[in-house]
């Protein structure tokens, strides 16, 4: 190991041991189960128990809401739906499956996610004319049971009266992203073409809205949608932070030259700014003015904004208004029983602790962190121990054989006992959707990995080389034998 990294690991020690004293946020890891050993259960529930053919030959979930033994919970909005919407997120869940497999040598995997990608690619989803990309289809049951006369929908609701802009936008950055990882692959092209238009048709089809900002819901005309699901009037029709990731997806495409949008992006980053940030719930289905996953996005959004406007104020802002908001929601206690601690809830007016938004808040403080390390190796230190500490606090929550990372947990009893492993009063939701709660934990753990672990190649007796992943704290997280994969 370098002279650097050891220094940055003494320091990374000595902030542990300083929240340790003081029992603030943190959760120490548990090498009989580490955080890597979290993800790989996650990734296998996934891949092994909620997966199926689809008409074409390729891999479908089988839902978007399962239990711990992947029975489809057909009575939830989520249960009858697939595809690469919010809750869904075939995308984004594919490319996660594809990233860690390929760390892990895992080819089966990296096979099944594209089988899963291609689901995505070929089956109806993505208008590769106009860039409309529709969020949702009916599983079989689903079909059968309601009968439509179209499978698609656009909206959890199972209709099609409205969408989320920022939603559509982001299983768009999700084909980019994924493009990245494949290079010169085939798929490549089209997923990068498909990101492309779909950026265009959000610049001809975004209505504007009073603040400057974007709307929460709009029709597929491109005409604003004020309702909420329930049909009710949404207070944050406008001040949703769930428009960050159209944002997101200018930016990289801008990044990567296939489109310059700075007006647009410095725009509505101003927009943003000026109001002290837009935090109003992601999560299609919540309402509250800060959503913690709003504040970890906000962070990841900007960050990428300010290196690609060169706009080192934007990149204060984005740490001390949106990384910092996240403090309010660290809980550093386990509350009625439940292990909580080391973990963040989601909002005041929703309190249960949800695992899609906590991978989110780890992977900020890795992103952060890695930025930080050279100017100020404490605070980075301290990022990471908090990062860790999520990642930790999550790994606590699977349960069953088969891998299962629960959705929430319900440490006030928010959605009823009746919804809870084991029918406790307090306790972890017995739910999950397969490819975001369950197992967005892969994206910040690879993130830690490949970028603040501690690596060394490790020679046996026999001339055997491991490769060795260690913590900052020094915990062995995984070993892999050295050389090509």
């Amino acid at each position: 190991m370098q002279r650097a990294a050891r220094g940055f690991l003494v320091v990374v020690a000595a902030a542990v041991a300083v929240a340790a004293a003081a029992d603030e946020f943190y959760v120490p890891e548990n090498p009989r189960y580490t955080i890597v050993d979290s993800v790989v259960d996650s990734l296998r529930f996934t891949v092994d128990k909620t997966l199926r053919r689809c008409e074409k030959g390729h891999l479908a979930s089988i839902s978007s809401f399962v239990d711990p033994d992947a029975k489809i919970m057909g009575w939830h909005d989520f249960g009858y739906l697939e595809g690469p919407g919010w809750a869904a997120n075939a995308a984004g869940g594919a490319y996660e499956i594809y990233a860690f497999g390929g760390f892990l040598g895992r080819k089966d995997w990296q096979d099944k996610a594209l089988l899963i990608l291609d689901h995505v690619l070929g089956c109806g989803f993505i208008d590769e004319t106009t860039g409309f990309i529709k969020s949702y289809r009916l599983t079989p049951e689903g079909i059968a049971a309601k009968n439509p006369a179209d499978p698609f929908c656009l909206n959890y609701k199972h209709n099609s009266d409205w969408l989320c802009p920022g939603s559509m936008a982001k299983v768009a950055y999700q084909l980019l992203i994924f493009a990245d990882a494949l290079g010169d692959q085939r798929r490549a092209p089209r997923m990068r073409a498909a990101a492309a238009r779909c950026a265009e048709w959000l610049c001809a089809n975004l209505p504007a809205v009073e603040n400057g900002w974007f709307p929460r819901r709009i029709t597929p005309k491109g005409e604003l949608y004020k309702k909420s699901p329930d049909g009710g009037n949404d207070p944050f029709w406008q001040t949703s932070a769930d428009g960050l990731f159209i944002v997101q997806l200018w930016t990289a495409l801008t990044a990567r030259g296939t489109a310059d949008y700075r007006e647009r992006i410095k725009a509505k980053t101003d927009v943003f700014m000026r109001q002290g940030g837009i935090f109003g719930s992601i999560n299609h289905d919540t309402y509250d003015a800060h959503e913690n996953v709003a504040y970890a996005v906000a962070f990841r959004v900007l960050r990428e904004v300010a290196r690609v406007l060169a706009r080192p104020d934007i990149a204060e802002f984005a740490r001390a208004k949106c990384l910092a908001g996240l403090e309010q929601f660290k809980m550093r206690e386990d509350r009625n029983g439940v292990a909580t601690k080391g973990l963040l809830y989601m909002e005041k007016s929703w309190p249960t602790s949800y695992l899609w938004e906590n991978a989110e808040a780890a992977l900020a403080h890795f992103e952060c962190a890695l930025d930080l390390r050279a100017a100020d190796a404490a605070k980075s230190a301290a990022l990471i121990r908090d990062g860790l500490t999520i990642l930790r606090a999550a790994a606590k929550h699977h349960h069953g054989p088969h891998g299962f990372l629960t959705e929430g947990v319900d440490w006030s009893n928010h959605v009823s006992e009746k919804h809870h492993i084991d029918g406790a009063f307090y306790g972890d939701i017995k739910y999950t959707e397969p490819f975001l709660n369950n197992q967005h934990i892969a994206e910040p753990t690879l993130f830690y990995l490949t970028h603040l672990a501690a690596v060394s190649v490790l020679e046996s007796e026999n001339g055997a080389k491991r490769t060795e992943w260690r913590d900052a704290e020094g915990n062995l997280l995984i070993a892999l034998p050295a050389g090509p994969k």
